[in-house]
């Protein structure tokens, strides 16, 4: 498989980063530190997206159901050299069905995930995945 997107900025602007048919806005300037995404937010952005749409794929494949997943992601910076140390994870589904095996959903994230597996190589990543019951 190959990827494509392009991205562009303007001296004292923000940028952009166009993937098919969206447009995102990220920071490049101060002005916009707290409002706009930063580039380490973005890589943490893709290792969700990874993940959710595995979330997705795995649901069909291991035949389980939920109403919502939802994924809260922590990293660690290091100063010198400037890179991601960790990821912390947790992974919350939303469901009553009994089928939903988290160990075996938690293994296949692991295995099958591109970003996931490209990241790991990099730094260390921990997570959970805990089930609420819908109400």
């Amino acid at each position: 498989m190959q990827y494509q997107i392009k991205a562009s900025s303007v001296s004292n602007k923000d940028a952009i980063i166009t993937i098919k048919e969206s447009t995102i806005d990220f920071g490049t300037t101060k002005n916009t530190s707290e409002k706009l995404p930063n580039p380490a937010e973005f890589f943490l952005g893709s290792f969700a997206s990874c993940m959710l749409k595995n979330v997705e794929r795995f649901s069909s494949l291991m035949k389980f159901s939920y109403t919502k997943a939802t994924l809260e992601i922590k990293a660690t910076r290091l100063e010198n050299s400037p890179r991601i140390e960790n990821i912390i994870y947790k992974l919350t589904f939303y469901s009553n069905d009994k089928k939903l095996n988290t160990a075996l959903l938690k293994k296949n994230i692991e295995k099958f995930g591109t970003i996931y597996n490209t990241v790991k190589l990099a730094c260390s990543i921990t997570g959970t995945i805990n089930t609420r019951n819908n109400v």
